[in-house]
């Protein structure tokens, strides 16, 4: 027969070994994720795992959205740390997505823009994209003319996109 005592300082440093050793584990699995996922509507959209620009035309296809291939335009700049009147209000179409622009306040962002394809309006119709560290943070589909309008791009009204195109 063998007997073996434990004392509570040893017991003590085998839960915080195994807690650390959990922690650790769990880290390291998610860490390798880049999804970002925010409910818009009926919807489960991912903004995240934005790498490439591969990775960002075929968000903004999945949307119904067609663009040209490569942007259009791409540019870095620092978000303000406050906000006025029109960013707020833009942050409005932003929130109706499921994103929130004041999280990212004197943050570097990338901008990018594309041309869209299949959108049933006389002028030029752009889908702008905001990424911060990979993961859309912002976009839209807007007039690239004097008859401006400004739309979410995620749940984009179906009937204003070109059918076939």
């Amino acid at each position: 027969m063998f007997i073996y005592s434990v004392r509570g300082s040893t017991l003590k440093f085998f839960v915080l070994i195994a807690a650390t050793l959990a922690l650790l584990i769990t880290l390291v699995s998610l860490g390798g994720q880049d999804a970002v996922y925010a409910s818009v509507g009926d919807l489960r959209v991912n903004y995240g795992g934005m790498k490439t620009n591969e990775d960002r035309v075929s968000f903004i296809e999945s949307q119904g959205v067609l663009v040209k291939d490569e942007p259009t335009s791409e540019s870095v700049f620092n978000s303000p740390d406050s906000f006025d009147r029109i960013i707020s209000g833009y942050n409005e179409i932003q929130k109706a997505q499921g994103l929130d622009l004041t999280k990212y306040k004197g943050k570097r962002i990338t901008h990018y823009v594309y041309e869209v394809e299949n959108f049933d309006h006389d002028g030029k119709v752009e889908v702008n994209l905001f990424v911060y560290k990979n993961r859309i943070i912002g976009a839209d589909v807007s007039s690239a003319d004097g008859k401006s309008f400004v739309l979410p791009l995620v749940g984009i009204d179906a009937s204003r996109l070109k059918q076939g195109a």
